[in-house]
């Protein structure tokens, strides 16, 4: 079989030049799986819609536009002239820290993005490379300073407070500064307590967060070198999983792994279990491969790169390089957020201000689509909880990120989310250069 050089883009990250084999037709069919949230999920048969590249043109936000949220809800803008924010942390004193980075792509890479539109769906110029530390003194939500709390990163995403110290996962390694809750800047030197896998293909370079309820471990999310090892396996060396460490970097190993991009992680409130949603492969079809939410288990497999939601066997690695051992492994995640949605941001209701329902229920961050024929995801989704698991209904909560479909135009694009300390709800919408606040 021939191959075939073809340019394409990763949802979230750079472009690069792969080689793509199309497999044997008809080796998987439709399939429905009823997962542990008793939601049915359908999967077409891979390449039943064609594969496109359809990226979006951000065309900023009208002044006086704004998100739509449900009724009884209202939006304001938080912040605004920024540098592609990505990432929200709130600290316990109610300080939000915001990362901002961005890939950098230049000479035939830029070239290759300018021809088929990607240049126009996300940010490729120098990359920022700080953190922001937003303060609101006076609780009238909007904030009263904006300074740079810590500059000169490497692609920075996941922030952590733990003890006496402030986390930095830049996309090459971990980082920890001495620190003191309220402090407006790091005057601490810091040190990188833990080397992360970076360079190369690195198509997907956020690496987040979290501590597991009592503080004796971080979790590390690290994506694919690539969208299913097309360049071998021996590229994907501790990616595509999450890594748990000590404090101090010590005692690295994968906590789970399988997980294509897992960006957005948080505990679940009450039982501190760890979920994470994930952005899953391109290149199957319209509806294929759904991205997801679904608690993680140690030591689960789920399934990148030979299987997809659950023992589906991903039709290109099974024919460059079967293994139907791992398939046989894969665990079915919890709960689908739609194919090509780029699920990323992920935070638990914590707060008391929003109705009950909103209870201890997940927010999801949705970075909106590239290889489906018609705009997807552009939004924060909203998973209620039922008895400690996903309820299995997914609805909109914050919308009017497109400004037409059929055009391909939209004004931002929602990426990560956290949850203030007076109860209302941060939305960093990167492209849009915004961050967006809404209260009950």
């Amino acid at each position: 079989m021939k191959n075939k050089l073809i340019i394409y883009a990763l949802t979230t990250s750079s472009l690069f030049i792969a080689c793509k084999q199309k497999p044997h037709a008809n080796y998987n069919k439709a399939d429905t799986v009823v997962n542990s949230s008793r939601q049915e999920v359908k999967l077409p048969a891979p390449y039943e819609t064609k594969a496109v590249k359809n990226f979006c043109e951000v065309i900023g936000w009208p002044k006086g536009k704004m998100p739509v949220a449900p009724a009884g809800f209202s939006v304001n803008l938080y912040a605004e002239g920024l540098d592609n924010p990505r990432n929200i942390y709130v600290a316990g004193n109610g300080d939000v820290f915001v990362s901002e980075a961005n890939t950098e792509i230049s000479g035939i890479k830029k070239i290759g993005a300018d021809i088929i539109g990607a240049s126009k769906s996300q940010h490729y110029s120098k990359s920022a490379n700080h953190i922001l530390l937003f303060k609101d003194t006076d609780g009238d939500g909007v904030p009263n300073s904006k300074t740079v709390f810590m500059s000169g990163l490497n692609q920075p995403y996941g922030m952590l407070i733990l003890g006496d110290w402030f986390y930095v996962a830049n996309t090459d390694a971990l980082w920890r500064y001495p620190y003191k809750l309220g402090d407006m800047k790091v005057s601490g030197k810091g040190v990188k307590i833990l080397s992360l896998p970076a360079g190369g293909y690195n198509n997907h370079w956020t690496r987040n967060l979290c501590a597991n309820a009592d503080g004796s471990k971080i979790y590390v999310s690290v994506g694919s070198g690539s969208n299913v090892a097309e360049h071998g396996m021996e590229h994907e060396k501790e990616r595509a999983c999450i890594l748990e460490v000590n404090p101090d970097g010590s005692g690295k190993r994968i906590y789970a792994s399988g997980l294509r991009n897992p960006v957005g992680m948080a505990l679940q409130p009450g039982t501190g279990a760890l979920y994470t949603a994930v952005n899953e492969r391109d290149d199957l079809g319209d509806k294929l491969v759904p991205d997801y939410l679904t608690y993680v288990k140690e030591g689960g497999f789920y399934g990148w790169p030979w299987a997809y939601f659950g023992q589906h066997e991903d039709p290109v690695v099974a024919h460059n390089d079967p293994n139907p051992a791992m398939v046989k492994r894969t665990v079915v995640p919890d709960l689908a957020l739609g194919a090509h949605t780029a699920s990323l941001g992920l935070a638990f209701y914590t707060g008391t201000s929003f109705p009950q329902q909103y209870d201890n229920g997940a927010f999801i961050g949705q970075h909106g689509s590239w290889n489906s024929s018609k705009l997807v995801g552009y939004k924060v989704a909203f998973v209620p909880f039922n008895g400690n698991k996903p309820g299995g209904v997914v609805t909109d909560f914050l919308t009017g990120f497109i400004a037409d479909n059929a055009k391909q135009k939209v004004y931002g694009r929602p990426v990560g989310v956290a949850v203030a300390k007076d109860g209302s709800l941060l939305v960093a919408d990167d492209a849009g250069n915004k961050i967006w606040r809404v209260r009950h």
